[in-house]
């Protein structure tokens, strides 16, 4: 008898809800008619990408015959100067996400938990559950990362804890106080992983400095380039840690992970000074027209140090999310996290931010006639 396909699969991947990404440009272009449709949904780059990563993709296209350089020579050594360290202070992955699952595989023994927020990155959650790991979530506070809160669910069977700082979907951050004392106080058997895609975007002087906690054995740092950099479509991100810790997550890595290309952007990006600080301004005064508007309109949001803002419409995030991709305009529902009356906006470019309120003010006007 031939059996079907659930009955093959494993009991815990049945029971999960993927990730649900952004929607694609050309696809709402192709589903609705639209000719122009911006995207606001995802926390990508508004600017596009660094001239300096696109001019090093284009001079290395010649070389796609070719594997790339499975131990990411060179970027490695580039990202060790960079910070100061060395290169077997750093591994390279394919994004972030696969860096979560390499994590989770190489030190999270199935049974054994990952604790988290109950709000936040949901890739902590669906990547330990397809490993057979638990997963353990506590409350946000104020839609921030409750430290004591997750401290008291620490246990025997706690092996990692995931902190996005600051926090996605939320725009939050925990301070470096904060962050000191969790430190000193978690023990040396459970790893802390500080997930920091959108430190590029800080604004606040309270903001860690995580690397000064290196020395701490059992603390692993995420880094990414698609967001700040502009490369999310070459998915390239990095871990720092330990040496030792770094030895271990090397030996579950997949040869070849990360693509030529992605290398050899990731190294020009990071020379690319001036997109960084165009990005930077972009970003920061975009985030205050926004914050502007959305006060007039009567919206309440959550301050964000992050280059996206949660805010609360007052109804159905997916009516909403529906009813602005009728005029071109992407946003994301908060739906899949339990937040069914927010959305989470990327800050675009001038233009963008202000189409974006244009078309929430007629979407929210209509809902009210």
């Amino acid at each position: 008898m031939v059996k079907s396909a659930t009955e093959l699969a494993k009991r815990y991947i049945l029971e999960l809800t993927p990730y649900i990404a952004g929607k694609p440009i050309e696809e709402t272009k192709r589903q609705l008619g639209l000719k122009k449709v911006i995207k606001l949904a995802s926390n990508e780059n508004p600017l596009g990408v660094s001239p300096k990563a696109l001019a090093a993709i284009k001079k290395a296209l010649v070389g796609l015959n070719r594997y790339p350089d499975s131990s990411a020579y060179y970027l490695k050594r580039k990202l060790a100067r960079y910070y100061n360290l060395k290169p077997e202070n750093f591994i390279i992955g394919n994004g972030s996400d696969e860096l979560i699952d390499i994590i989770i595989k190489t030190f999270v023994e199935k049974g054994e938990a990952v604790l988290t927020a109950d709000t936040t990155f949901l890739e902590y959650g669906i990547i330990a559950r397809v490993n057979g790991c638990r997963l353990v979530a506590a409350p946000l506070k104020y839609f921030k990362y409750d430290l004591e809160a997750i401290a008291k669910r620490i246990n025997k069977e706690t092996k990692a804890i995931f902190i996005a700082n600051p926090n996605n979907p939320t725009g939050t951050y925990i301070t470096n106080k904060e962050l000191e004392n969790f430190v000193s106080s978690l023990d040396s058997g459970v790893l802390l992983i500080l997930d920091e895609a959108y430190d590029a975007f800080i604004d606040v002087r309270d903001f860690p400095n995580s690397l000064q906690y290196l020395n701490h054995k059992n603390i692993i740092i995420l880094k990414t380039f698609s967001k700040a950099y502009g490369l999310a479509g070459l998915r390239i991100g990095y871990a720092i840690a330990d040496s030792g810790l770094i030895a271990c997550l090397e030996k579950a890595r997949q040869p070849f992970n990360v693509n030529l290309l992605a290398q050899v952007a990731a190294i020009a990006a990071l020379e690319d000074k001036k997109f960084l600080v165009r990005t930077r301004k972009v970003v920061l005064e975009g985030k205050d027209y926004l914050y502007d508007n959305l006060k007039k309109m009567g919206l309440a949001y959550v301050p964000s140090v992050a280059n996206f803002i949660l805010v609360d419409v007052g109804k159905d995030s997916l009516d909403l999310f529906k009813d602005m991709l009728k005029f071109g305009v992407i946003v994301r529902d908060m739906k899949q996290y339990g937040l069914n009356n927010f959305i989470r906006v990327t800050i675009g470019t001038k233009k963008e931010n202000e189409k974006f309120i244009k078309v929430l003010k007629k979407v929210l006007r209509k809902e009210k006639q």
